[in-house]
């Protein structure tokens, strides 16, 4: 059990890691099946974790070192979550190694340009799409959520309240709802 908990993990994170691109929310449904789906962290205390990592820097990798800590399997704790927090960089710092020695070539090279603006466009639909699952899915269950989070986009976007305040106020909110409804 020992080994193959913890190489499924370095897998899990690696594969996620390997597959960031324009930020981590573009892998949050592979993230939570890698995770969930085994059992290995609960679903409550996946999005739990992820509400609260979005209100840090670099959420995606303070996300997963909170999952490696979570973890209902060996080895769970500090080592899960240095275990999981280091494999979800390795990708990334193995990509940046092998690419810096032809980094200005690739830089000017019209065929490289094109090819990032097209994954570029993919992953807006990707970010879309991990928005509705898990994050829609689980949220909004009726018309005062959406109230709710309707009311929080147009603070952030359309008044520019501050996001620490939009987080408060949605708190409030969301236990005001959960207490009346």
């Amino acid at each position: 059990l020992w080994p193959g908990s913890l190489l499924a993990m370095v897998d899990a994170f690696y594969r996620v890691g390997a597959l960031v691109f324009g930020g981590g929310h573009v892998v949050l449904p592979l993230l939570q099946a890698e995770v969930v789906g085994p059992g290995w962290v609960s679903a409550d205390a996946f999005l739990a974790g992820y509400g609260a990592t979005q209100a840090v820097p670099g959420p995606l990798f303070t996300f997963a070192a909170f999952l490696g800590a979570s973890m209902q399997v060996w080895p769970g704790g500090w080592l899960g979550a240095v275990v999981c927090l280091v494999a979800i960089f390795v990708p990334s710092f193995l990509l940046v190694a092998g690419a810096l020695p032809f980094w200005e070539p690739l830089r000017r090279n019209p065929h490289a340009q094109a090819a990032l603006a097209g994954v570029n466009a993919a992953v807006v639909g990707l970010l879309l799409a991990a928005l509705y699952n898990p994050v829609w899915t689980s949220a909004i269950h009726g018309g005062a959520d959406f109230g709710l989070a309707l009311t929080a986009f147009v603070a952030l976007v359309f008044w520019r309240a501050p996001p620490w305040a939009v987080v408060l106020a949605c708190g409030v909110g969301g236990a005001a709802l959960a207490a009346w409804l």
